[in-house]
């Protein structure tokens, strides 16, 4: 209802029902206050919008001749104000964006699904090895294909963590792309140990003969080349001391246990002449003649 109507109402209640100019005058002053209030009103929602309007496109604005806003524009014009305020907080309150596809996003996991511990990646060491590992965690919890995308941050820290966090929103629509996307990425850091470095490794001195053979067959499996056991038997036995590299080429070791039983054998019997010799320096087995007292 207009202030127009509303004034016109009230004056012809006055006329109907009162019955003096006092009266007359009382009522009138009550409806001027009300205008007025209702006035007021409405000049300060005008204010409260203007402040807002950066916010939103400027809109022209229809005021009547009595100088009010219709009702309907107003209720249009707040509508809008309201809008604008939501979906500008959206915008601004989300820095982060999914990096997979809605398709993706809308997957499910299986019902009682609970995610397993595993190891995580920092960027370091093998990123293969920890695609195995991961592959494998979450197929033993019934999780497979696309659905190990939405599972991947949370093995993942540091470096990696940085690296998932920057890819592109909806850039990745399926697990193997996500997979190549992250070998493309990190590298692996363990040293590639080359044949000309398992060829010159040597048996350290004082060194035990069984941790030679260890360290030589841990450099092995870190080498490019892939060698049959007998061959690698071959190459350890040329590293060692040249007594037992002597005595194993004679007795020519079948697998890499029987090599260091043999070597560790050999090498006590060793051990055990140098104690003796040590004790008795100048004893021999020839005879020493009659003494005469």
């Amino acid at each position: 209802m207009s202030s127009y109507s509303f004034t016109t109402n009230v004056a012809q209640v006055m006329v109907i029902n009162a019955t003096t100019i006092e009266e007359q005058l009382a009522d009138l002053t009550r409806a001027i206050e009300g205008l007025m209030k209702h006035v007021q009103e409405q000049d300060a929602q005008i204010a409260r919008l203007i402040n807002k309007e950066d916010n939103i496109d400027a809109k022209e604005i229809q005021i009547s001749s009595d100088g009010l806003i219709p009702v309907d524009q107003l209720k249009e014009f707040i509508e809008e104000t309201i809008k604008s305020k939501i979906e500008g907080s959206s915008r601004s309150s989300f820095t982060y964006s999914k990096p997979y596809t809605p398709r993706i996003d809308s997957f499910k996991m299986p019902m009682g699904y609970q995610p397993p511990k595993f190891q995580q990646f920092d960027g370091k060491g093998n990123p293969k090895q920890h695609v195995a590992h991961f592959v494998e965690t979450y197929n033993n919890a019934e999780t497979y294909g696309d659905h190990l995308v939405k599972q991947f941050v949370r093995s993942l820290k540091g470096n990696a963590f940085d690296w998932y966090t920057d890819l592109e929103a909806g850039s990745i629509n399926g697990w193997e792309h996500l997979e190549q996307e992250f070998l493309n990425r990190f590298y692996n850091t363990r040293r590639t140990v080359s044949m000309v470095e398992l060829t010159n490794s040597r048996q350290w001195k004082e060194e035990p003969v069984v941790d030679y053979i260890n360290r030589w067959r841990n450099l092995c499996l870190s080498c490019k080349d892939r060698l049959f056991e007998a061959s690698a038997i071959e190459m350890c036995i040329q590293g060692m001391h040249w007594e037992l590299c002597y005595i194993l080429q004679a007795i020519k070791p079948k697998t890499f246990e029987e090599l260091g039983t043999r070597a560790h054998e050999i090498e006590m019997s060793f051990n055990c002449k140098e104690d003796e010799y040590s004790v008795n320096p100048n004893d021999d087995d020839g005879d020493n003649g009659d003494a005469t007292p």
